[in-house]
């Protein structure tokens, strides 16, 4: 880990993971949809929101990993792919996909823009430029086993949002979802990207992206929670076995 301002960069993105886990058990963040309230200030269509908020991930990233001294090595490159795969469908593909008409904060869309400007910086200046990465990386088990949860985690948020999606076709309102990750857990969706950026922390072996797996985590696991608790309280028949965000346990 390279001395200075980078260093402290990637400490602040853990600190930050500390403050949302701590803040989200008690504020349930208004994405839209089922949590979305007034008193939050101006809004935007969700579309608008989400597009804006995760278009910073892609872009900024692309332009931060193009200043590394390492951008046209393979490794690197292999990495740009992984998170583009992730960004360009979150930013530019799901937003249309959504069957909706909620509204989004403008406050929640800054914050976001925010947090993936930091995280945008640390993980691309990791990858292309404070990095070690040989073509030999590619053969290492860490490379592996992180690229194989990087898929198996992007399968299953992708499945689980394209089940929510089929559920609200032709529907004003909410059913239970099911199938899918949804036999387990309220959140499937939210566990599929801790999955995938758990993958990226052990792919890329780096303390930049261990901070981001840790912060998604810390932002994805209360709103998991918030989740469950609010299909429990609106749906009486909703499956007693079904866990929140960890089959089986929690």
């Amino acid at each position: 880990m390279p001395e200075g301002p980078y260093r402290w960069f990637v400490v602040a993105e853990l600190a930050l993971a500390a403050i949302t886990f701590v803040a989200l058990l008690f504020v349930v963040a208004p994405y839209g949809g089922r949590h979305g309230r007034a008193g939050w200030g101006p809004t935007v269509p969700a579309r608008v929101g989400w597009l804006i908020m995760e278009a910073p991930a892609s872009l900024l990233f692309a332009a931060f990993f193009l200043l590394g001294q390492h951008r046209s090595q393979l490794v690197p490159l292999v990495f740009l792919a992984l998170w583009q795969v992730h960004y360009v469908y979150r930013a530019f593909v799901y937003p249309f996909l959504l069957r909706t008409s909620a509204r989004m904060p403008v406050l929640v869309m800054l914050l976001a823009i925010l947090f993936n400007l930091l995280n945008a910086w640390v993980n691309a200046r990791w990858v292309s430029e404070y990095g070690d990465y040989p073509v030999s990386w590619l053969g290492d088990p860490r490379f592996w086993v992180g690229a194989l949860l990087f898929a198996s985690g992007l399968a299953l948020n992708t499945s689980s949002d394209r089940i929510l999606r089929r559920l609200r076709r032709g529907s004003t309102g909410y059913a239970i979802p099911s199938g899918g990750g949804f036999r387990y857990v309220s959140s499937p969706n939210y566990l599929g990207e801790i999955i995938e950026w758990t993958g990226w922390a052990v792919a890329t072996w780096s303390l930049a992206g261990t901070a981001f797996a840790v912060y998604t985590a810390a932002n994805l696991a209360p709103r998991a929670f918030a989740n469950h608790r609010w299909y429990r309280d609106t749906f009486p028949d909703y499956p007693s076995e079904r866990r929140a965000l960890v089959p089986f346990l929690l």
